[in-house]
């Protein structure tokens, strides 16, 4: 997962095609062109016009910076591996091992209780019975002290215990002993990471438009890779905490960063289907790092495998450039120049013979004087700005709980955690690839409700099954439902940003984080509820998703042109005979009539 914060939409958003809803154009005969079959929007784009929507030069560098999904996506997902419950039992007193072995000193010393899901006896390892065992296996055999097991005994509390390494090597539950009374630690160890996502989402943003998408990128890296080393090393548990929350805040800036950098290079319809294959190589990391923790046992070894490939994309500080659109906002048109001279040579897209002059027009033409003030009460100012305000948080914290509750609880969920992750990933592909056709066909309303109810119900499917029934089964169910809110995933971000007009959509949008990093926070505690019920957690996810997913239809559908005020989509909304109705329809006619009623 990667988490691409909401806000990152607004930005591409905002800027590409706010334009088209203000009616600014750029008149036709500003540059001579070989081949001019472009429609009228591509000229209202002088980025666009001077290199295409998409060639050869945003193919690579989009795959290029997808590529950066994989190490943010490990390191989101290493704990899985780097945490992972094993068996564990009390250290026994020097010696004892030699005579009996670790089942025998368990049934020996260990106190039964029986299982609060179920009716089976299990051993209690935060417990012992205090006997004096090297004296008593001097003078009695094992069986014979089986056998005349005395109840006569003081209970104590364990203070070290000893762990198989067998399947996942030292993880940090062994090595910080996050087991019993500090079992919660190694929760609290996944949610520092997460709650590092949940800030990050936010302040990379203001980050990446004040000092540019390449430098925010490369400092990032640079960061995750030193940040990577510290936590391999790292002595301390506290220490690591910090580490971890400061990694979550660097990671998420660089997914941030890199995803506004290859959006802000295309343009027209591919604003979707790269915006969307961008997310391809998420999945693909789930699969990467099943086989990187099978090979690389211990948590430390593991950490190291996730954190040195980061130092390959060290070389993007040569070969991917700014975005030309942030070049362009800033208002340094020798520099955009250089970049889109560069693109217009690898794509063979002769550039206009004026584009300097056509740059400089664009800059006097799209600066708005005296920005509007934005207060947070204006989210919820009409009554239907408010209801897509609050939809949209219930749909964020539903969308977050669950997705992540499905992809960081895998081990909980049953069956080889390797084979797990593998499946995972294998079924988020398709879902991926699904979404571009939808998005480009079907609109997002619709589909958004359905792959979210969808989900929610193989969730709910999962807790009615028999007590026997096959574990694969409800594998299946659990990732029929991952299958669905993956594709959800991919269509909530761009929905987002077209709900909230210009005026409040960096506010509205930024908001839209805090029911999400709440969600966020909440994933590694969802499997506490299973000793109440064991088909609880997934309950919880199912009934989430459901209600998520039938809130959609309390909101419009979009089109393809963004509102900028509240009074546009005040009147858009009330002049629709439902809410079903493309809410943005009035202002796409108006767009399109302007031109002629202008000459």
């Amino acid at each position: 997962m990667t988490v691409i914060p909401t806000f990152v939409i607004d930005k591409i958003f905002s800027k590409i095609f706010r334009r088209q809803s203000k009616n600014y154009t750029v008149e036709r005969n500003v540059g001579v062109f070989k081949d001019d079959k472009r429609t009228e929007k591509t000229h209202e784009d002088p980025v666009s016009m001077a290199i295409g929507e998409f060639g050869r030069w945003q193919a690579m560098l989009t795959l290029i910076l997808s590529l950066l999904n994989l190490p943010c996506t490990w390191h989101i997902f290493v704990l899985t591996f780097q945490g992972a419950d094993t068996d564990f039992w009390c250290t026994p007193p020097p010696g004892v091992l030699n005579r009996i072995s670790v089942d025998e000193w368990k049934n020996l010393s260990g106190v039964i209780s029986e299982s609060p899901t179920s009716n089976v006896s299990v051993y209690d390892p935060c417990h012992y019975r205090d006997l004096d065992y090297e004296s008593l296996l001097g003078k009695f055999s094992y069986r014979e002290l089986i056998k005349n097991k005395t109840d006569q005994y003081e209970l104590k509390t364990c203070t070290s215990w000893q762990f198989n390494t067998t399947e996942f090597g030292d993880t940090i539950t062994s090595e910080w002993n996050l087991v019993c009374d500090r079992k919660e630690l190694k929760n609290f160890a996944e949610m520092m990471f997460l709650m590092g996502v949940a800030f990050g989402g936010f302040f990379s943003g203001l980050v990446s438009d004040r000092f540019g998408r390449k430098k925010t990128l490369m400092a990032s890296l640079i960061m995750q890779l030193a940040l990577g080393i510290l936590v391999a090393i790292c002595p301390w548990f506290e220490f690591y905490l910090v580490l971890r929350f400061i990694l979550g805040f660097v990671c998420v800036s660089i997914v941030f960063s890199g995803f506004v950098l290859c959006m802000e290079l295309v343009g027209g319809k591919w604003l979707t289907i790269a915006g969307v294959l961008y997310l391809l190589p998420v999945p693909m990391s789930y699969i990467i790092i099943s086989g990187i923790a099978y090979i690389c046992r211990g948590w430390r070894l593991l950490q190291w495998c996730v954190t040195l490939p980061a130092v390959f994309f060290l070389v993007l500080h040569w070969f991917v450039p700014e975005s030309p659109r942030w070049l362009l906002a800033m208002g340094r048109v020798d520099e955009t120049m250089e970049v889109l001279e560069k693109a217009s040579k690898i794509n063979k897209h002769p550039l206009p013979v004026n584009m300097d002059k056509i740059l400089k027009q664009s800059i006097n033409k799209f600066e708005i004087n005296g920005k509007p003030k934005v207060r947070v009460s204006d989210l919820f100012r009409t009554k239907n700005i408010r209801k897509i305000s609050l939809v949209l948080y219930i749909l964020w914290f539903s969308l977050y709980l669950v997705y992540y509750g499905l992809v960081l609880n895998l081990s909980n969920i049953g069956g080889n955690i390797y084979i797990n992750t593998i499946i995972s990933g294998l079924v988020e592909i398709p879902a991926i690839l699904i979404s571009v056709v939808i998005l480009l066909k079907m609109g997002r309303r619709i589909p958004l409700c359905l792959t979210m109810v969808a989900g929610g119900i193989a969730c709910l499917l999962t807790t009615i099954l028999p007590a026997d029934t096959d574990e694969w089964i409800s594998l299946s169910l659990v990732m029929a439902g991952k299958f669905s809110v993956s594709s959800s995933n991919v269509i909530m971000p761009l929905y987002t940003a077209e709900l909230f007009p210009t005026v409040i959509r960096n506010l509205g949008v930024g908001t839209s984080n805090i029911p999400a990093g709440i969600a966020l926070i909440m994933v590694p505690y969802l499997w506490n509820l299973s000793p109440l019920s064991k088909v609880l957690p997934l309950l919880v996810l199912g009934t989430v998703s459901v209600i998520g997913g039938l809130s959609v239809l309390m909101l419009p559908e979009t089109g393809s042109y963004l509102s900028d005020t509240l009074e546009e989509v005040e009147d858009c909304i009330s002049t629709s005979n439902s809410t079903q109705k493309k809410y943005i329809d009035t202002i796409s006619s108006n767009v399109q009539s302007s031109p002629s009623e202008k000459e």
